[in-house]
This record gives C-alpha cells, structure tokens and sequence, in this order.
C-alpha cells in the first residue's frame, strides 16, 4: 500500500501545481475581460472601434482552460458537488465505500469513455485546423487538445481518490479525505 500512496501523493502534487497555474490563467482572464469592456466603450467615446473577437475569444478559451484543467485539482480538494443530505449523516467507512464504488463504477468509466470519444474530435480540429467562427477570432484546435488532457488529469486523481478510500478501509490511513478541510494529510 506505501507504492500505491506514494503515488497518490504524486498525482495529487501534479493537479495541485496545475491548480496553481489556473490561479494565474484566472488572473490573465479577468484582464482580458476588463481590456475588453474597457476598450469598447472607450472605442464608442472615441468613434473608433479597439476591440478584437480575438481578445473576446481569448477570454472565453481561458475560461475553457480553466474548467477543463480544474476538474482535477477540484477532485483532489473535494469539491465537486454532492447530494449531501444523506451523504453527510453517514459515517466514515461508508463514506468510503461510497466513494470506493462511485469512483470505480462511475467516475474511472466516465473520463476514460470521455478521453476515448474526444480524440478522433480532437484529431480532427488539428487536421483542419480550425478555427473561430467570428471574424479575426482565434484557432480553436489548440484549446480542444486540452479536453483530453483535462480528462487525463481528472482520471488520475480519480486514481489517487481510490487509492486513498481504499487506503482508509484498509487501515493504512487516519482519515478519509483531510484536503477538504485545509488539514495536512495525516500518513500512518
């Protein structure tokens, strides 16, 4: 179980790191926005247009970046929406399970079937390379290859989120999930 935990702690390092890049993506994204919305209505004062689709579509790709490389950095500080009504009144071996089952079943099936779906799509905008529908927009086949990267590191800490429930049930772990709650993870 040592190998296995070690290497959650790899995955969970990998997505944390990506977290702290989409903190500055997100910063970069807000700036692009206030340019936008700056420059056009100074371009209305001025009788002049300054904005760009390509600044508006560089917005919006962020924001795409951001969602699809925060899937797992959300999963590695749990915080991906629950049913919590029942969830939060179990105790913490059934939680476990749940999440043992939920992940193997659900999760793990999902990202691989979304991994597998999306690289002929992905192949194909590289092919064609192609583009924004708007008029000086960007290329978009480039933010499509981040869907199956987004998925990859969705999938992988889905891995690290097995190895660490397993972990708990099988006593090689104090607690379930620490990270949700700011606390270090507590090692056995």
């Amino acid at each position: 179980m040592h190998v296995w935990l070690k290497l959650a702690r790899f995955i969970d390092s990998l997505n944390q790191r990506v977290g702290q890049v989409l903190y500055w993506l997100s910063l970069i994204m807000i700036l692009f926005g206030v340019y936008n919305a700056t420059v056009r209505y100074l371009g209305v004062y001025i009788g002049r247009n300054l904005s760009s689709n390509a600044y508006i579509d560089a917005q919006w790709y962020l924001f795409g970046i951001m969602f699809m490389l925060g899937a797992g950095y959300t999963l590695r500080h749990n915080g991906h929406v629950r049913v919590d009504v029942i969830y939060g009144r179990l105790g913490e071996k059934t939680k476990a399970w749940i999440e043992v089952l939920g992940t193997a079943l659900f999760l793990l099936p999902f990202c691989i079937a979304a991994l597998w779906f999306s690289l002929d799509w992905v192949e194909l905008s590289w092919r064609v390379r192609e583009g924004s529908p708007n008029p000086g927009g960007l290329a978009r086949y480039p933010l499509k290859a981040v869907i199956p990267i987004g998925f990859m590191l969705l999938f992988l800490q889905g891995v690290s989120h097995l190895i660490k429930a397993v972990a708990f049930l099988t006593g090689h772990r104090e607690r379930l999930f620490d990270l949700a709650a700011g606390v270090e993870e507590k090692r056995i």
